[in-house]
C-alpha cells in the first residue's frame, strides 16, 4: 500500500464520519419536515371548508345588502311622496293664512265702522241730553228772573 492509497483511505474514512455525523441531524430534520407537511395538509383540509363557509357567508351578506338596498329604495320613494305631501300642506297652509287675512280685513272694516257709528251715536245722545239740560236750566233761570222782576 502506498501513501496515496492510505491518504485515500483516510479521506474515505473522514468522509464516512462526516456522512454519519450529518445523517443524524438530517434524519431528525426529516421527522420535522414530515410533521410540518402533516400540519400543512391538515391546515389545507380545514381551510377548504372554512373558506367555503366564508364564501357562503359573504353571499348571504351580499343578498342581505341587496334586500337592504331595495328597502332603502322603497323608503326613498315614500320620502319623496312625503315631501310632496308636505309641500301641498305648506301650500294649503299659506292659502288658509291668506284667506284668514282677507276675511279678517273684510270683517274688521265693517266692525270698525259699526263701532265708530255707535261711538258717534253715544256722543250725539250725550250732547243732546246736555243741551236739553242746559235749556231747562236756562229756562228755569229766566223764569226766576221774571218772577223776581215782577215781584219788585
Amino acid at each position: 500500500m502506498n501513501a496515496g492509497a492510505i491518504a485515500g483511505l483516510i479521506a474515505a474514512g473522514a468522509f464516512l464520519m462526516l456522512v454519519l455525523v450529518l445523517a443524524v441531524p438530517i434524519l431528525k430534520l426529516r421527522h420535522t419536515v414530515d410533521a410540518a407537511t402533516r400540519a400543512i395538509n391538515d391546515l389545507n383540509d380545514r381551510t377548504g371548508p372554512l373558506l367555503g363557509g366564508v364564501t357562503e357567508t359573504v353571499d348571504n351578506v351580499n343578498t342581505a345588502l341587496g334586500q337592504v338596498q331595495v328597502s332603502l329604495d322603497g323608503v326613498n320613494v315614500q320620502l319623496a311622496k312625503v315631501d310632496t305631501m308636505t309641500e301641498h300642506a305648506q301650500n294649503v297652509t299659506a292659502n288658509v293664512a291668506n284667506l284668514v287675512t282677507v276675511v279678517s280685513a273684510a270683517a274688521a272694516n265693517p266692525l270698525v265702522k259699526v263701532a265708530s257709528f255707535g261711538y258717534g251715536l253715544r256722543k250725539a245722545a250725550a250732547a243732546r241730553r246736555h243741551a236739553d239740560q242746559e235749556r231747562e236750566v236756562r229756562a228755569a233761570l229766566k223764569q226766576r228772573r221774571k218772577a223776581e222782576r215782577a215781584a219788585h
